[in-house]
C-alpha cells in the first residue's frame, strides 16, 4: 500500500467501523447533545426545580430572587417594582406573593405595582404589566417608561442574559451592555433610597461593571445565592441608594 495514505484506505482496514447513514448521523447528534443531556439530568434532579414545582413558580430563579431578598430585605408591600428579563415569571410572581402579603387596597388591587418586560412572550401573572419587546430598543424603552410615568421605582431586577457567542471578548461587552442600560433605567426612574439587582458573569468585564455601579450607588454588594449553579459564572450585584448627581 506504498503511496497511499491511511485516510485513502478502506474504513474497515483502518480498523473503524462501518455504520449505515442513519446510525452515524444518531451517533454524531448523541455526541453533539451529550452536553444537553447531563444537563437535562441535572435539571430533572435539581431540588430547586422540584421546589419550584411543588411551590407553583414557573422556574428555579425564584429562590435566587427569594434568598438574596430575605438577606437584604428588598421587597416590601406597597413598592414599584421594574423585572427586567421577566420571561418565564418567577421573579414576577416571588414579587406579586410578597405583595400578597398585606391587605389589598382600598380599591381591591394589589398593594404594590410590578412592571415586566422581556423579548420572549409571558404567560400572564394577575396583577403584573407586561410589555414583550427588546429593552435595547427605544421604542421599546420609550414603551416602558410611558407605562412607569411619573412613578418612582422602588427597585429595578434584571435577570436579562445575551446569547452567548463563546467569544469572551464580544460576549463581555453584550453582557455590558446590558448592565449599562439596567443603570441608566434605574438613574432615571429609582428613587434615591432605591435599589437595583442585576445579573452578570464573572470574567472579562466583570470589574468594570462593579466600577460602574459604584460610581452611581452608595453600597455594592456581590451576591452568589444558592440557587445559582456552582458551576455557573453567574451572580448578581446589588447596588442601594443613588448617590447625589448634584
Amino acid at each position: 500500500m506504498r503511496g497511499v495514505h491511511a485516510w485513502q484506505m478502506p474504513r474497515a482496514e483502518r480498523g473503524i467501523p462501518h455504520y449505515p447513514l442513519k446510525t452515524q448521523v444518531f451517533l454524531i447528534l448523541m455526541a453533539k447533545n451529550r452536553f444537553n443531556h447531563s444537563w437535562l439530568h441535572d435539571h430533572i434532579n435539581d431540588p430547586y426545580v422540584k421546589l419550584a414545582q411543588r411551590e407553583g413558580y414557573r422556574a428555579r430563579a425564584a429562590y435566587k430572587l427569594k434568598e438574596i431578598d430575605e438577606q437584604d430585605k428588598l421587597i416590601k408591600p406597597g413598592q414599584v417594582v421594574v423585572d427586567l428579563g421577566a420571561t418565564p415569571g418567577s421573579w414576577s410572581q416571588y414579587v406579586r406573593a410578597k405583595f400578597a402579603q398585606a391587605p389589598r387596597r382600598p380599591d381591591g388591587s394589589l398593594n404594590g405595582t410590578i412592571f415586566a418586560l422581556d423579548l420572549l412572550p409571558m404567560e400572564p401573572i394577575a396583577d403584573v404589566h407586561f410589555i414583550q419587546g427588546d429593552f435595547r430598543e427605544e421604542d421599546v424603552w420609550g414603551q416602558l417608561e410611558a407605562l412607569v410615568g411619573s412613578q418612582q421605582v422602588d427597585l429595578v431586577l434584571s435577570d436579562m442574559a445575551p446569547n452567548l457567542s463563546g467569544v469572551a471578548t464580544a460576549d463581555a461587552a453584550r453582557i455590558e451592555h446590558l448592565c449599562d442600560l439596567s443603570l441608566e433605567f434605574a438613574e432615571r426612574h429609582l428613587k434615591p433610597e432605591g435599589a437595583l439587582l442585576v445579573k452578570c458573569f464573572h470574567g472579562s468585564g466583570y470589574s468594570q461593571i462593579v466600577e460602574k455601579f459604584k460610581r452611581q450607588f452608595k453600597v455594592v454588594a456581590p451576591r452568589k445565592p444558592k440557587a445559582s449553579r456552582d458551576k455557573s459564572s453567574e451572580t448578581f450585584i446589588l447596588g442601594r441608594g443613588l448617590k447625589d448627581r448634584g
